[in-house]
């Protein structure tokens, strides 16, 4: 479904049903918070980058209940995040398809049914005030229902039956916002928790790949640009994705790559299939044999984080391969302005982020359900300059093997293992 109508839906119909759903439910604040949940439903259906940043609540729901088991709803599309995560089994895995009206409503319909058979008795509803993640709670049938509530504040209205009501922080990364989603299920407080936020690096564990794996991606991948021995390889994403107000510059892209190109590198340009366009624009600008088009190469993003492992920095507006980055050794620079690394920074210790607030920045918020008002003429993101850019780039890529990234990476990875 477009973007748009999915906002719009989302507005109208989503705001009708959860009026409905309010005069006729009664809130179950009597339920015992000494009843601990056995079959937990976690709902994070939008964002393939949110997914990562919760991998830490997933780590804090079965730490705080061993016995638990553990669901999710989300987009079939996102699917393939969630399971290369491996924070649940296949089977408890519930999608829903999004690209049509009539797909999404048959497999709601579906979903529902197989949720109530369960059954579900608590609900952790991580979206940030979409309607529909809450429509979804209260048919479930679950008693107890977590989620993100206006309280006081004006619009952003989800329903009256969310009985483990957490105000939402723009103040906190968003990592330790659904890690207080996970704490109010116990608590009495009012607002429902009031916990200390640590200053913490959490740690996202890394694929779980081969070194074959990894030899036959560059194996396949010189054969089909055998251009690429001998060099060292950037990878560079400059789609926006759904959101194209995200998008660093298309020409400080190609100062980017001009750069890089004269001191010896490949370039890789990174995305999927419909972001061809994108990349021709950078080619076109180009016109080099050293900068190469990957985008729609991988046919999974498995794949794609297979190159991860072998090229050398990746550079990408904000956006899930920034964050599926941490998932791997690569080192990564990602460009923030619409929205800000404070709440939504790359758990990696190996990303570092350029953000320029402006007075009207960061503009994509969930007070607005992320659609700016701003006429495309993003200058938080122009403001940041190829120049600095690249000294930050050569900095991680010249880095003696002492403090190199990749390298620090490998031994953090292998001393999990």
């Amino acid at each position: 479904m477009n973007l748009n109508f999915q906002r719009k839906l989302d507005y109208w119909a989503g705001t009708f049903l959860c009026r409905i759903f309010s005069f006729f439910s009664k809130k179950k604040n009597n339920i015992s918070i000494d009843v601990k949940p056995k079959n937990i439903l976690v709902i994070l259906l939008s964002e393939k980058g949110a997914l990562v940043l919760a991998h830490p609540m997933f780590k804090k729901i079965k730490q705080k209940y061993p016995d638990a088991s553990i669901y999710v709803l989300l987009f079939a599309s996102n699917r393939e995040v969630l399971e290369l995560l491996d924070v649940v089994p296949t089977k408890n895995i519930f999608t829903i398809k999004s690209s049509a009206f009539i797909n999404f409503f048959l497999d709601s319909i579906h979903v529902l049914s197989k949720l109530r058979q369960i059954p579900i008795d608590t609900i952790i509803d991580c979206e940030l005030f979409s309607r529909i993640s809450s429509i979804y709670a209260f048919l479930s049938g679950a008693q107890t229902h977590v989620g993100f509530h206006p309280h006081t504040q004006e619009g952003l209205f989800r329903g009256e039956y969310i009985n483990r009501p957490v105000p939402y922080n723009p103040y906190h990364h968003i990592s330790q916002q659904f890690i207080t989603l996970v704490e109010a299920l116990e608590s009495e407080q009012v607002p429902t928790v009031k916990r200390r936020i640590a200053k913490e690096q959490f740690i996202i564990p890394p694929l779980k790949i081969t070194k074959e794996e990894i030899a036959d991606s560059l194996y396949q991948l010189k054969a089909d640009f055998p251009n690429i021995t001998g060099k060292e390889l950037v990878l560079i994403n400059p789609s926006g994705g759904l959101l194209p107000i995200r998008a660093w510059p298309i020409e400080h892209y190609c100062h980017l790559l001009n750069s890089f190109i004269q001191n010896e590198y490949t370039v890789g340009i990174i995305g999927i299939e419909d972001d061809k366009k994108i990349a021709d624009q950078v080619l076109l600008e180009c016109k080099d044999h050293n900068c190469i088009d990957l985008t729609g190469y991988t046919k999974s993003i498995r794949e794609l984080l297979i190159i991860f492992h072998f090229a050398s920095l990746l550079i990408t507006n904000d956006g899930g391969p920034g964050h599926f980055a941490g998932m791997t050794p690569i080192p990564s620079i990602i460009f923030f302005g619409p929205e800000t690394p404070d709440l939504y920074g790359s758990l990696s210790p190996n990303a570092f982020s350029f953000y320029t607030p402006l007075s009207c920045s960061p503009c994509l918020t969930a007070y607005n359900h992320r659609n700016s008002m701003c006429n495309g003429n993003n200058l938080c993101l122009h403001y940041i300059q190829p120049e600095e850019v690249l000294d930050k780039a050569y900095e991680i890529l010249n880095s003696p093997p002492s403090i190199n990234f990749r390298t620090a990476a490998s031994r953090t990875k292998q001393d999990q293992e």
